[in-house]
């Protein structure tokens, strides 16, 4: 498949309520961390990206991550692996991006951004992590 069968869409990864002070962070396509935030007072975090989309739709980029033959997904990296070696968390979320609607892939084509928001706050206080459902999904 060519990079002329793929449309570039941009993505935005928002993080509602977070745990304050606790580093977050992108997953760079080398394994590091990209582009590091900290919540100072509970406001939320945003990262965007962009990726590539060929009809399937099958997806493409440095945040891009798979697992089996269709799912794929996005690292926000926390603590530890975030880049924050004083915090005792090593944790990541998974944030799937294979099941966006067609029709949503489509006007993100034609301009604005795939906004996936999701609750940074576990049940417990923590960092939530593991796999995220997102609590909404937009073009901004």
């Amino acid at each position: 498949m060519t990079r002329a069968d793929q449309s570039e869409i941009r993505m935005r990864i928002v993080i509602d309520e977070p745990v304050i002070g606790v580093a977050h962070s992108l997953h760079s396509k080398d394994g590091r961390p990209l582009d590091a935030q900290c919540s100072e007072g509970g406001e939320p975090l945003a990262f965007d990206f962009a990726t590539r989309v060929a009809p399937g739709p099958k997806f493409f980029g440095d945040q891009v991550r798979g697992e089996g033959p269709e799912r794929r997904f996005v690292h926000v990296l926390i603590g530890q692996m975030a880049g924050d070696p004083s915090l005792p968390w090593t944790r990541r979320m998974k944030i799937d991006i294979h099941d966006i609607a067609t029709e949503m892939l489509d006007r993100a084509a034609r301009g604005g951004v795939i906004e996936t928001r999701v609750h940074g706050t576990a049940r417990d206080g923590t960092p939530a992590c593991a796999t995220l459902k997102p609590t909404s999904r937009l073009i901004v």
